[in-house]
């Protein structure tokens, strides 16, 4: 059934996931900080677009969201012009924003006090996964909402799932990328190993991407990352703000986290070389400088 929704954040994720939402036959409004993005996109997909949160959020049944970080998220919920001031009770807010658990457990609660249902859910996929309708969506939140959202959702997810109360969500994204950490590190070292011991990078890794050391990284880095380009998806700056939030909670529950750490400082060495926009695989030029 088609609903009228809204959509909060026109990046790189924001923008083709509310286009999905529109070729799956949903009414969509938009709103963007920039406006002439959020213009650009309505006349694209033949949506509309308003210029607050506030007046995008208005009667709609669902509102969507995907920007920046915790403060990003609380001016466009709860700061002037925030779609909580003019959201309906029974209406519910899906935040694909990557978070802190706090701020998700946060806006529940202040969500729950206005009668509006509230589900943190991060994404997994980048950009490709999101302009292909192919992303992992890990969902935070009660089960009634969750199953109102999740068709709407379906719209550009390949895999959605509850995995637990308001913030499971977020610390769910925050295991992916402990993992992606690790592995894009794992992977640096491989092919500067096997560019220094001479070998053909693509048939090393096109052999080993049929075994037991195979990752998505693996089989759609490994090409780009032995020419030396980084420009392919999601930036530097986004993951230390993302392993910033691990590291926190981590230190919060007690958890080791030490390889994720060491990934964490060999970033900001990439960052200080320039490459805040690089993509995560930049952690070869590191190597190679």
């Amino acid at each position: 059934m088609a609903e009228q929704v809204a959509f909060l954040g026109l990046g790189v994720m924001g923008y083709p996931m509310a286009g999905h939402l529109v070729t799956t036959g949903h009414e969509v409004t938009v709103y963007n900080r920039t406006t002439a993005k959020a213009e650009k996109w309505a006349d694209e997909h033949g949506g509309s677009f308003k210029e607050t949160p506030a007046q995008a959020a208005e009667g709609k049944s669902i509102v969507f969201a995907c920007v920046g970080n915790d403060d990003d998220l609380r001016a466009i919920t709860i700061g002037g012009d925030g779609a909580f001031d003019t959201m309906q009770p029974g209406s519910i807010f899906v935040d694909h924003t990557t978070a802190s658990a706090n701020a998700a457990r946060e806006l529940y609660e202040i969500a729950k006090g206005k009668g509006i249902d509230f589900i943190d859910a991060p994404v997994s996929g980048g950009q490709a996964g999101a302009e292909n309708g192919k992303l992992t969506v890990m969902c935070g939140g009660d089960s009634l909402p969750y199953a109102k959202a999740a068709p709407l959702i379906d719209s550009y997810a390949q895999r959605c799932e509850l995995m637990g109360a308001s913030g499971a969500g977020q610390l769910t994204k925050m295991v992916n990328q402990i993992c992606i950490a690790g592995l894009v590190q794992g992977l640096s070292e491989a092919v500067n190993f096997a560019q220094k011991a001479g070998l053909e990078t693509d048939a090393v890794f096109n052999v080993l991407s049929k075994g037991a050391a195979q990752s998505w990284q693996m089989e759609n880095r490994h090409e780009t990352m032995a020419r030396g380009e980084f420009e392919h998806g999601f930036a530097v700056d986004w993951m230390r703000k993302d392993l910033g939030i691990c590291l926190e909670m981590a230190n919060k529950i007690g958890a080791q986290l030490p390889v994720t750490a060491l990934v964490d400082q060999f970033y900001a060495d990439v960052q200080a070389m320039g490459g805040n926009r690089w993509d995560t695989s930049s952690l070869l030029a590191r190597i190679n400088k």
